[in-house]
């Protein structure tokens, strides 16, 4: 209660602008989370297999790639400090044809691989089929989902987290009836089954990029961008410096889902399909904590930016206190309605009591989890992206894969095994982050 009362201010303007962003990036999962849900209610428990297995590969490439905008929020959210807001634009408009030029590249890549990246699962040749279909349609948003992530991080590092959650907002609203209405040919609409949940996500990507347009290169504000068609040595180097270990940080933490997904698809399909539920049940659940991460990371930028060291270190701990509030709240959710998580993504009762004795597991992560997500959200808004990337990849790959293939192949836990392996891991690296932040270190670190 004492710091709490203390830092009362702080805490407010931590809400203040991470209650759009938690609003923001819940809606933002729930593009994806809508799919599931409504193909697992509508058509049967091997469509969600199918979306889980595409999205996979597609959060591999995009979140991999478009890691810019870590560096993006950084250089931006110092610059707002500095009231350097031409400075600002500038930065904003290299990271917009960086995002552009990046996603035209992934979406010309991703076709060619289309019909053989699905090959590295075990997987029976209808899953399969539909995992092509629904990522080939997929690639249709591409750009627009590239576009408008780089667009949401612009308006974030300069403190407008509400503009981005009123579009995405909008989006997921006709994303929901997209998909209704196209799934199940509702109308004069045709049933496209999973190739509809496919293309309205889609379309509801590319009506989010035309908002976003109009918002920062239409409309007279004091954010109003230019369309550039060269690059600026001066913003583009240390835009790469700070944001490539962000994308390996992305990329290899994306990169170890697909392998945890190659090791559970050795069990059978009721499991495989648990694993994609409990995933997007974890993910709804500590989007709030993303929220106050990225409100941590421009506060934290900002206070660099105004030379004022000590204010940026009570924002980073303030910020993971409440992370972790968060996170025991949802503990107790998870332990009070633990069939009606699952419930809400299948009708299955095997995968349900599949799925019961697990949840315990999510509850138990949650409080650690969502503080190692706040605390990486301080260190990326001071530029501290390197270390990071080193603390990313030594969780993953040297005890959460390695963790997960022993518990789930080896002892024969099943799915519960990759909770024990994520709690074991995220436990010893909250330490160690914790250690880091409190080290002050950040502060010293370049960005220009």
């Amino acid at each position: 209660m004492t710091l709490l009362k203390n830092k009362k201010a702080l805490i407010l303007s931590i809400l203040a602008l991470s209650l759009p962003a938690i609003i923001e990036m819940a809606l933002n999962t729930m593009l994806g989370v809508a799919d599931t849900i409504m193909l697992g209610q509508l058509i049967d428990s091997r469509a969600i297999i199918s979306v889980g297995f595409s999205n996979q590969i597609v959060f591999l490439l995009i979140f991999t790639f478009s890691s810019f905008n870590t560096g993006a929020v950084a250089l931006i959210s110092r610059a707002y400090g500095e009231k350097d807001y031409e400075k600002l634009k500038h930065i904003a408009e290299q990271n917009m044809l960086l995002n552009l030029i990046v996603g035209a590249i992934i979406l010309v890549v991703s076709f060619l691989i289309k019909d053989s990246v699905f090959g590295i699962y075990d997987i029976e040749p209808k899953v399969y089929k539909d995992s092509v279909t629904y990522f080939t349609i997929i690639l249709l948003g591409i750009i627009p989902m590239f576009l408008s992530f780089s667009f949401a991080a612009i308006l974030r590092g300069s403190g407008d987290t509400k503009t981005p959650m009123y579009v995405t907002g909008v989006v997921n609203i006709l994303n929901i009836i997209g998909n209704y209405v196209l799934i199940t040919g509702f109308g004069p609409f045709p049933e496209m089954g999973i190739a509809g949940a496919a293309l309205s996500t889609s379309i509801s990507r590319i009506i989010a990029t035309c908002i976003y347009i109009y918002r920062l290169y239409i409309r007279d504000s004091h954010l109003k961008l230019r369309f550039k068609l060269f690059f600026d040595k001066k913003i583009i180097k240390p835009l790469f410096r700070i944001s490539w270990p962000g994308a390996i940080e992305q990329g290899l933490m994306q990169l170890s889902f697909v392998v945890i997904g190659v090791i559970v698809a050795k069990l059978n399909s009721d499991s495989e399909s648990l694993f994609r539920i409990l995933i997007q049940i974890e993910s709804l659940s500590f989007m709030p904590a993303v929220g106050i991460s990225i409100a941590a990371a421009t506060l934290v930028g900002k206070s660099l930016g105004e030379k004022d060291v000590d204010k940026g270190t009570e924002t980073g701990f303030a910020s993971a206190f409440m992370g972790v509030a968060w996170g025991i709240f949802m503990a107790i959710v998870f332990m009070l309605i633990p069939e009606l998580s699952i419930k809400a993504f299948t009708t299955d009762q095997a995968i349900v009591l599949l799925g019961v004795p697990v949840i315990p597991f999510l509850a138990l992560n949650q409080p650690l989890l969502n503080f190692m997500i706040v605390m990486g959200g301080a260190l990326r808004g001071a530029g501290d992206t390197r270390r990071l990337m080193y603390y990313t990849i030594a969780r993953l790959w040297l005890f959460f894969i390695p963790l997960s293939f022993l518990f789930i192949v080896i002892i024969g836990s099943g799915v519960q095994g990759v909770w024990y392996a994520e709690i074991a891991s995220i436990a010893f690296f909250s330490f160690i982050i914790y250690r880091r932040f409190n080290s002050k270190k950040w502060a010293s670190i370049k960005v220009d």
